[in-house]
Parts: structure tokens; C-alpha cells; sequence
């Protein structure tokens, strides 16, 4: 028997195998489709000098799915013997309504959420102090709504624990960090943490069900910039999973959810079941690259796959919500899609919120206040809402399973300077997704024709751009003054 080393991407693998012969791994998931289809199979030849070929293709986002079973695998991981840690991604949201404007000046000043021009991106902090001001009044009242902050960090930290659980019953003991984008605790706090406890194997898992650039994207592009400037975090072994909506546990408890808030109305089959994503721009989608519109469609038809095989033949839809500022985003909108259902004549509508495994201000006040009033105002009699899945038990083995799947992936971030400059994620196609938007950075498409003005349906966004230009000539002239009112109001500190 000899030994074999087989890598793809970060992924290092030691095997004992004949000579010559077959090493195959089978899918847990095939993504393609409208339902879970037989597995798919990588196949590596290996010859008789140890050299691996890659025989059949692997699909997207696959590294982290891989390996349910391994075929003449002898040498696994022993997980016991390694300090395992598991790094939770996640938004953040203010905890207090004194968080509320700062909360919201790291969320603009990140130039995932606010892509400017190369040229005005020396504009980007300034703007996004201008931005959080204007906006915090508005967002305050939300967050007063809901409890005075956002339950995110608690409901996460939950998650992180139930995890724990899970994962010690599965015989892995390991640790379960809290990382959040925008808000404490911040990305760089459980780094710090995760260091002192001198993790050995990381698994990266962002909370989101499906990628996007500007969630799971800029949450894992800040962890590279932290990596490569640590020469403990860039040799560490490690593995992110990207994306896991089509996880059959996660698929079966989103529509266990449905299947019990439908018998809460009165008429269950007539009850329409709206699935409400978080939007993006749909110019990430169409110029950038972006995953995530076909990640939520698919997302979706596996849902509703699982609850037709439940006998649940309810009719859906699938609309985008939380949209902001004048650029065109993924459409249909979610209040223009509740308004036309009212005129269709639908009368019991129940809210999903498909994004989204944790309550926080976009369920609790933007769903449950605002979409809720609007479908009641569209003559939408019944209303109704799935909770996020939270801990809910199966959800939480579920990614229990995608950590322990995911830790004989786990490989060194680099072995040299070089390799230290590449992408963290060892997935092909999200690492070329991500290094197109970083290395390019195409610049955003207008949303409408150039030359279309008048009374159109544009007349509203063209008021937008006339006002980001009004705004962002009002910042260039206090720049270049160091006088005005910002500066009196105290919004440009920096600039004498």
C-alpha cells in the first residue's frame, strides 16, 4: 500500500491506496435541478508515482458537501487529537438605540453595501457618515419598535451554543466562535479569540443561507485581510463553508416551519406562501457575478419540492425586500408584490423570510409592521409568518453535520508568500467570484437608459442620482473648504 497526497484548491488529503487505482467521493447534494437528485461523484485517478488526475468535474461549492462516504480512504482526520474551532459569520445589528448611527456608519462604510466610483472612493467614510446621520432618526423608531436594539447578537450566540451542543453529541468537541460584520462582537474579536485558545483547524461557516457578495462576500474578504496579516491565522488549517441552503436538513426544517403556520389558518390550501428574500442590487447579479439570485430560486423550488412530496400543493412566490437608494434591485419588489397579489384576489398570504435564520429588524419590524399593514391595506385578510429557523433542533444538527463533513477539508491558507496573497476560500468558483470583484471592481451600470428623462417610470430614480450628486458636491466643496454645514454639524470631523 502507498501513500498519497491529494489536494484540491486549500484541501489536502492523505490516502493509503494500491498502486494504481480509483479514489471516489460521493455528494452528499446535487444542486442542479429543481429537487435533490442522485449524487454526483469526483473521481481521482491516482498513478503509480502518487500524481492525481482529476476524472469527472466538481460542481460549484461542492468542498464542504463532499465525503458523506470516501472509498478507500484509510487515514481520516482524528478530530480528537486537534483544537477544532468553528467561526459563526454574521451582520450584527446595535444592541441599544445609541448603537443605531454607528451600527449603521460601519454597514455604509463598507464598499460592498456603497460601491462608488474609483474616483470617489476617498469619499466613501465621509459619505458614510453623512448617510448614517441622515438615516439613524428613521431607524431608531424601528429599533424602538422591536425592543429598543436588535436580538441578532443573542440569538446568534444561542445558535453558537446549540451548535456546541450538537457537535460534543456527535462525538467532536470543539469551540464556536461569534464573528460579526458591522457590530461587537466584531470579526476581529473572535480572531483574537480563536488565537488564544490556539485553534488548530477552523471551519468558516457564514450564517447565511445562500452566498452573496454583500453578506457571506464582504463577512469572508475582512477574514482574508485579517489572515494575511497574521502569520499564525495564514498557516492555520482551515475551510469555509460558503453557502448551504441546499442541505437537506436545512431544506426539511424550513418546510417543517411552513407546513406548521399553515395549519394556523383557517383554509390551509388557499393560503399563498410568499417567500421574502433580503434584495441586492441587480447589477451584483448581472455585471458582478453574484450567486445569490440563482442560490434563492433553487433555494426555493427545493422548499417547495419538500413540502409537494409533505401533500402540500399551496401556490408561491418569491419576492425581494429591504431595498435602498436609486439603483435597480433584484426584482419583483416585495410591496409591489403584496399590493398585486391583493388585486389578484388573494386573500391569506403566509410571509417567509428565506434569507434569514435569525429574528432582527428586517423580520420583526420591516415584515411584521410594515409588509403585514400593507397586505392588510391590499385587502390580504389572513396574514401570517414563519419564524426563522433560530435553534430549532434539526437545523442545528444539520450544520453540525456540514461542520464535521467539512473538517477532512480543512488545509493550510498558505505555505508562502505568494500563496498568502490568494483567495481563503478553497471553493473554485466562489475564490474566482470573489477575486473578479476585488481585481476588477467593474463599475456600476446606469439602471436605466442614459437618455431617458421625462415623466417615465425613471423619474424617481433620476431624482436619486440628482440628489447623490447634489450630496456628493455638497462633500467635495467642505473637503476642499474645510468650511460649511457639515463641518458645523460636526459630520466631517476629519477634515480641518
Amino acid at each position: 500500500m502507498m501513500h498519497h497526497t491529494v489536494s484540491f484548491g486549500r484541501c489536502s488529503h492523505v490516502f493509503r491506496s494500491p498502486v494504481e487505482g480509483t479514489i471516489t467521493w460521493k455528494n452528499a447534494f446535487d444542486y442542479s435541478g429543481n429537487s435533490l437528485r442522485p449524487p454526483k461523484f469526483l473521481k481521482l485517478r491516482v498513478s503509480t508515482d502518487g500524481t492525481t488526475v482529476r476524472a469527472s468535474r466538481v460542481q460549484s461549492y461542492v468542498c464542504c458537501t463532499l465525503a458523506r462516504e470516501a472509498v478507500g480512504v484509510v487515514d481520516t482526520v482524528d478530530c480528537k487529537k486537534e483544537n477544532v474551532g468553528v467561526l459563526l459569520l454574521n451582520l450584527g445589528g446595535p444592541e441599544t438605540l445609541e448603537d443605531v448611527q454607528p451600527f449603521l456608519y460601519n454597514l455604509f462604510a463598507d464598499p460592498d453595501i456603497i460601491r462608488l466610483p474609483r474616483l470617489l472612493r476617498f469619499m466613501q467614510q465621509p459619505l458614510a457618515k453623512f448617510i448614517s446621520t441622515v438615516r439613524a432618526p428613521k431607524s431608531m423608531e424601528g429599533y424602538a419598535s422591536i425592543g429598543g436594539g436588535s436580538p441578532l447578537r443573542r440569538i446568534t450566540e444561542e445558535q453558537a451554543n446549540a451548535l456546541r451542543i450538537a457537535l460534543e453529541e456527535k462525538d467532536l468537541p470543539a469551540k464556536v466562535y461569534v464573528g460579526m460584520r458591522y457590530w461587537h462582537p466584531f470579526t476581529e474579536e473572535a480572531i483574537r479569540k480563536i488565537k488564544k485558545d490556539h485553534i488548530s483547524k477552523l471551519v468558516v461557516l457564514p450564517l447565511y443561507p445562500q452566498f452573496s457578495i454583500s453578506t457571506s462576500g464582504s463577512s469572508l474578504r475582512l477574514l482574508e485581510e485579517i489572515f494575511r496579516e497574521d502569520e499564525y491565522l495564514v498557516n492555520m488549517q482551515h475551510t469555509v463553508i460558503p453557502s448551504w441552503y441546499q442541505r437537506e436538513g436545512y431544506v426539511k426544517s424550513m418546510a417543517t416551519l411552513i407546513q406548521s403556520e399553515l395549519q394556523t389558518f383557517e383554509r390551509p390550501r388557499e393560503v399563498m406562501i410568499f417567500f421574502s428574500a433580503h434584495g441586492v442590487p441587480r447589477a451584483y447579479v448581472e455585471e458582478a457575478g453574484d450567486p445569490y439570485k440563482d442560490e434563492m430560486e433553487h433555494c426555493v423550488r427545493l422548499i417547495m419540492t419538500e413540502l409537494r412530496l409533505r401533500g402540500i400543493p399551496n401556490d408561491h412566490t418569491l419576492a425581494y425586500q429591504s431595498r435602498v437608494g436609486p439603483v435597480e434591485w433584484l426584482k419583483p419588489y416585495t410591496d409591489d408584490t403584496i399590493k398585486d397579489l391583493g388585486r389578484r384576489g388573494v386573500k391569506s398570504l403566509l410571509a417567509v423570510p428565506i434569507s434569514f435564520v435569525s429574528e432582527h429588524i428586517e423580520t420583526l419590524e420591516e415584515i411584521d409592521v410594515e409588509y403585514r399593514e400593507l397586505a392588510l391595506e391590499s385587502g390580504i385578510k389572513n396574514w401570517g409568518r414563519v419564524p426563522a429557523l433560530g435553534c430549532e433542533k434539526n437545523f442545528i444538527d444539520d450544520l453540525a453535520d456540514a461542520v464535521i463533513e467539512a473538517l477532512p477539508y480543512v488545509g493550510a491558507m498558505a505555505v508562502s508568500n505568494i500563496e498568502a496573497r490568494q483567495s481563503l476560500i478553497p471553493l473554485g468558483s466562489v475564490e474566482e467570484l470573489l477575486a473578479t470583484y476585488d481585481t476588477q471592481r467593474r463599475e456600476l451600470p446606469p439602471p436605466v437608459p442614459v437618455w431617458e428623462w421625462g415623466w417615465t417610470k425613471s423619474a424617481e430614480t433620476w431624482n436619486g442620482r440628482a440628489a447623490m450628486l447634489a450630496v456628493l458636491a455638497l462633500l467635495l466643496l467642505e473637503v476642499s473648504t474645510g468650511q460649511g454645514i457639515l463641518h458645523q454639524m460636526g459630520i466631517l470631523p476629519l477634515f480641518p
